[in-house]
């Protein structure tokens, strides 16, 4: 991209592209982010930057405050949301990610907008190399079926990307990522490990309080004791920090091989 083309004052709605600008080297380009940004990249609390609301809640006359020259996005959105966005009349780079290369693809996609495209090309070889490792790992140990959840209420399975996951850590995937589940439908497939990763919730889940009420006592994941709250922010980011999410799932899936 032509230098003078290069943004310099960029808003982001969502902490996926916050970490991802972190990781290509450009956080100095970032003019205003969220306040969900500052979990996952505590160094956006130190730099002069306005806060607005996120992809889900996005307000025109908010971003334009900021006097951005690009605004960049990531689900989960509302439609409303994008028509605030577009009032502004800003660049926007709306991403739609829903499996790990369309990860690695959005990388490699805002790296070309802020000229970072030789440490975009590190950070997917590194993320690809450190999957691939928990992957041989975990291929000579048995499979354990997993059930991972976005949302409880209404029950919710994990996106796509998660369950890619699970398979690398060892694990079967139970469910259609992304969609809706009854918990009953849970308690018939018998899942091995029990995962909550809540959106916005952090490491925040009341596990003992769902397990009851949705009458899963009797499962082998909780009986084994394997009913595991991960934070939200290392399953639900489609982002380099996913490869934390990887090792938590590989310590629920296996924890006596998997610190």
């Amino acid at each position: 991209m032509d230098s003078c083309n290069i943004p310099q004052r960029i808003v982001s709605l969502q902490p996926s592209v916050t970490v991802i600008l972190r990781e290509l080297g450009k956080l100095d380009s970032l003019a205003a982010c969220t306040k969900y940004c500052a979990a996952l990249c505590p160094e956006v609390k130190n730099l002069d930057m306005m806060i607005v609301a996120d992809a889900w809640t996005a307000q025109a006359e908010q971003i334009r405050a900021v006097r951005p020259d690009f605004v960049m996005a990531s689900v989960p959105y509302q439609e409303k949301s994008l028509i605030e966005v577009l009032k502004t009349g800003v660049p926007f780079l709306a991403l739609a990610p829903k499996t790990l290369e369309d990860t690695y693809s959005d990388i490699a996609v805002i790296s070309r907008v802020v000229a970072a495209e030789q440490r975009a090309n590190e950070v997917i070889r590194c993320m690809k190399e450190q999957i691939e490792d928990i992957r041989r790992k975990a291929a000579i140990l048995p499979k354990r079926r997993v059930f991972c959840e976005e949302w409880g209420k209404p029950l919710i399975t994990s996106q796509p990307w998660v369950a890619e996951l699970v398979e690398a850590a060892g694990g079967e995937f139970v469910g259609r990522p992304g969609l809706k589940i009854d918990a009953e439908e849970v308690k018939s497939v018998a899942p091995d490990v029990l995962v909550a990763a809540w959106c916005g919730a952090g490491d925040r889940v009341p596990l003992a309080k769902i397990v009851e009420s949705r009458g899963w006592q009797d499962l082998s994941a909780v009986k084994d004791g394997r009913v595991y709250c991960i934070c939200d922010e290392y399953l639900n980011t489609p982002a380099p920090t996913l490869i934390r999410g990887l090792h938590a799932l590989a310590a629920a899936i296996h924890p006596e091989y998997f610190p």
